[in-house]
């Protein structure tokens, strides 16, 4: 096993740790925030958009079951990477869409990426999303670890998050764990 690590900011991190905790090759998902300007944030700090943190995934995995390439496709399809400061109605700089690299093979693959989408144009309007030097991981509090597995009935779950469960698992069937 060959153990890499990826932080992710794509939005609410209870609809996306649904979402990755499912690909094969990851070995585990912790939500929490990165890039902001103070150490330890608490949520309630973050969701006030005054630390500059960004939600995010720190996202353990193998290299040698899943590719960064791979987690970019997921990260990229299952949020809107074209929106400044806003994923859906969750508005602040706190769900900023955002790649923080480890390393410079993560920067040139999240660059190129991110390029390649736009010169294709997938989306209608200009990606926004920043490639950025990775930091600090601040772990979010112990009642955010699989929110959705435990509060699957609660209006906002079932509202926004069961649909990109459904959409992620339809789509990217072939990289399920098994």
């Amino acid at each position: 096993m060959a153990i890499a690590l990826a932080t992710l900011g794509n939005g609410c991190f209870w609809c996306t740790e649904a979402i990755f905790k499912h690909l094969e090759g990851v070995v585990e998902v912790r939500p929490g925030f990165s890039g902001g300007a103070i150490k330890n944030p608490a949520y309630r700090e973050v969701i006030t958009g005054r630390t500059g943190h960004a939600e995010v995934l720190h996202i353990t995995y193998d290299t040698e079951r899943v590719s960064f390439d791979k987690l970019l496709e997921v990260f990229f399809a299952t949020h809107d990477p074209t929106t400044l400061n806003r994923q859906g109605n969750d508005v602040g700089t706190q769900y900023r869409s955002a790649i923080f690299f480890h390393d410079r093979t993560q920067e040139e693959i999240a660059t190129k990426t991110k390029q390649a989408l736009e010169e294709a144009a997938v989306y209608a309007d200009s990606i926004v999303t920043e490639v950025t030097a990775f930091e600090a991981f601040y772990p979010a509090e112990d009642y955010h670890n699989d929110y959705f597995s435990g509060h699957s009935d609660e209006p906002y779950c079932n509202l926004v998050i069961q649909p990109k469960v459904k959409k992620f698992l339809q789509h990217f069937e072939a990289d399920l764990k098994k």
